[in-house]
């Protein structure tokens, strides 16, 4: 553990979007969401071929959130969701070479149960809409080479009373800032804007189907995720729906 120190025992249920008062995180006991593949890859099929592509900008996001990527970004991972209420994506990690982004990594992946929305509140299983920096790593499993701050804890293990095929869901998560104090493990239940805006944002692996909040992807990219993304990079994820993305 990178980061040293134990977990406390109170956050051994703690985990994305729902900790001590709410086991229902990504995913939930259930175990249940709308599965399926995800959408056409963005920034492709999805511009006009008449259309120069812009290469300084992120393929797919308007100017609204556009201006929220900070200027010393140089790594995003953008997070096109497939529909307002859809909880598939996929997920594109982009590098800055100058002042061109290139896309460097694509997976298909898992938003919200219920899509997304600009409003998240605790337990609507919509993930939040937005820009969001990346400062945070840790898991069940050992740090595989991470270049953020990594937390190895078995407080990451989700409940066993959860499905089976959810158990693996936090060997591996990378904290979106969102609504959590930056610098400390992923599963810290600080909500510095209040429970009700909800938290433990996160992204993680994927079992398949949409999760409460979080987005997901398979062990190979979160593995590669976190040996990539460099915090001198300040690496930032772009997440959302098409439409709001593009808005």
């Amino acid at each position: 553990m990178r980061r040293g120190g134990a977990m406390r025992t109170g956050l051994a249920m703690a985990a994305c979007g729902a900790f001590l008062m709410s086991l229902t995180a990504c995913g939930g006991a259930d175990g249940g969401g709308e599965g399926g593949k995800a959408g056409t890859e963005p920034g492709k099929a999805r511009e006009s071929e008449t259309r120069p592509v812009d290469l300084t900008r992120i393929p797919g996001v308007g100017d609204r959130l556009q201006r929220r990527i900070p200027a010393d970004s140089r790594q995003i991972v953008a997070v096109y969701g497939e529909g307002r209420n859809s909880a598939d994506s996929t997920v594109v990690l982009y590098t800055k070479s100058g002042s061109v982004w290139k896309k460097t990594r694509t997976w298909a992946g898992h938003n919200g149960k219920r899509g997304w929305t600009t409003n998240h509140r605790e337990g609507d299983r919509r993930s939040p809409v937005g820009v969001f920096t990346l400062s945070d790593a840790g898991g069940v499993l050992a740090d595989p080479g991470a270049k953020l701050p990594y937390t190895r804890s078995a407080s990451f293990q989700a409940p066993r009373y959860w499905a089976k095929s959810h158990w693996n869901d936090f060997d591996y998560v990378i904290a979106i800032d969102y609504n959590r104090v930056k610098g400390t493990s992923p599963n810290d239940p600080t909500r510095p804007e209040g429970q009700s805006k909800g938290g433990g944002i996160w992204l993680h692996m994927d079992h398949g189907s949409g999760t409460s909040a979080c987005v997901s992807l398979p062990k190979s990219g979160m593995r590669y995720l976190l040996r990539t993304l460099d915090p001198a990079l300040h690496p930032v994820v772009v997440m959302g729906d098409e439409a709001d993305l593009k808005a």
